[in-house]
C-alpha cells in the first residue's frame, strides 16, 4: 500500500455538523481535497448554502440544515440523510456553542444551551446515525470524530463553566462510545483543538498575535492543522486508533 493511499478518502461520504463555518468548514475542505463527498449541516440554511458554494471547487458537497441540539432534530437529520444516502463513512460531531459569565451570575440558559449542543447532540446524533454507519462497516471502518477542546483537558482561566464541563464530558463519552462500537467495526475518536480563528474563538480570530504569544509554537492553528488531524483519523491511517483524543493546540495544554 502506498502511503498516499493511507490518507485517501476517495469513495467515502462524510457528514459534518456545524459545517458551514469555523472548524467544521476547515475539516470539510480537507475532506473534499482528499476525495470525500461531504454533507454539511447547521441550523442556518443560508449559511450552509454559502458554504456549499464556497467549497464546491474542491469536490462534491451538499447541505442538510438541521438543529441537532434536540433529539428530534438529530433524528430528523438522520432521516433526511438516509433518504439520499445508503451509508455513512465519517461522522464529525463538530457543532458547538460557548457561554461565558461570572460564577455568581452564570445562568441556567447558558448551561443548558451549551450542554445540549456540545454533549447531548454528539451522543444522540451518533445513535441515530449508527444504522448507516453499520452499513458502511461492510466496506471498511466507518469513523465518528467528536470535536472536543483543550478546555476539556486543562483548566482555562476563562469563566466558561458549561463549555469546559461539556468538552471534558465529551472526551469521556468518546471513550465509552468507542468501546461500545468498536466490536461492530465503527471507530470513535475525538480531536481537542486549541486556538483557531473562528467565530466561537473570537480571541484567536480578533487578537491572533496576542493569543499566539501564549502558545509554545508561537502561532494560532490554521486549516492545515485541523484538517490534517481530521483526515488522519477519518482515513485508513487512523483505523487502529480507538477512543483517543488527539490534541491539536501548538503545545498549550503543556504550558498551562
Amino acid at each position: 500500500m502506498r502511503m498516499t493511499d493511507l490518507f485517501s478518502l476517495a469513495g467515502r461520504t462524510a457528514l459534518i455538523t456545524g459545517g458551514s463555518r469555523g472548524l467544521g468548514r476547515m475539516i470539510a475542505q480537507g475532506y473534499l481535497m482528499q476525495g470525500a463527498r461531504v454533507c454539511l449541516s447547521s441550523r442556518d440554511a443560508a449559511a450552509c448554502e454559502r458554504a456549499v458554494q464556497a467549497l464546491a471547487p474542491f469536490g462534491e458537497v451538499f447541505a442538510l440544515p438541521a438543529d441537532v441540539s434536540t433529539v428530534d432534530g438529530a433524528r430528523a437529520l438522520a432521516k433526511a440523510y438516509a433518504q439520499r444516502e445508503r451509508g455513512l463513512d465519517i461522522l464529525v460531531n463538530n457543532a458547538g456553542a460557548a457561554w461565558g459569565a461570572a460564577y455568581d451570575e452564570f445562568p441556567e440558559t447558558g448551561w443548558d444551551r451549551v450542554m445540549d449542543l456540545n454533549l447531548k447532540a454528539p451522543f444522540f446524533l451518533t445513535q441515530a446515525m449508527t444504522p448507516l454507519l453499520r452499513k458502511a462497516a461492510a466496506n471498511g471502518h466507518p469513523k465518528v470524530i467528536n470535536i472536543a477542546s483543550v478546555d476539556g483537558i486543562s483548566v482555562s482561566p476563562r469563566e466558561t463553566y458549561s463549555y469546559a464541563a461539556s468538552k471534558a464530558g465529551l472526551i469521556q463519552l468518546t471513550r465509552l462510545m468507542a468501546l461500545r462500537l468498536a466490536p461492530e467495526g465503527i471507530v470513535v475518536n475525538a480531536i481537542a483543538p486549541g486556538a483557531f480563528a473562528t467565530d466561537l474563538n473570537r480571541s484567536a480570530r480578533d487578537h491572533g498575535e496576542e493569543v499566539a504569544a501564549f502558545i509554545p509554537l508561537g502561532r494560532i492553528g490554521g486549516i492545515e492543522d485541523i484538517a490534517g488531524a481530521a483526515v488522519y483519523l477519518a482515513s485508513r491511517a487512523g483505523d487502529y486508533v480507538v477512543g483517543s483524543t488527539l490534541i491539536v493546540d501548538g503545545g498549550v495544554t503543556h504550558a498551562r
